[in-house]
């Protein structure tokens, strides 16, 4: 079981989880399919989009 320091420090990396509803903390549920992204995979994402995104092979010529 995490400790109350854990459950904070790992929240604190998923940037929906700082939002409040009704004046009380989010607590996301949900399955793999719409799974939150940690704020790593975000800003990997984002640098990948803004220096690396092409069409597949729309570049490349013979």
């Amino acid at each position: 079981m995490l400790k109350p320091t854990e459950i904070d420090k790992l929240r604190g990396d998923f940037p929906i989880l700082t939002r409040e509803v009704y004046g009380k903390r989010l607590v996301y549920l949900d399955n793999a399919a719409t799974t939150q992204k940690p704020q790593c995979v975000i800003d990997k994402i984002v640098a990948m989009y803004t220096t690396m995104n092409a069409n597949v092979h729309r570049g490349v010529h013979f």
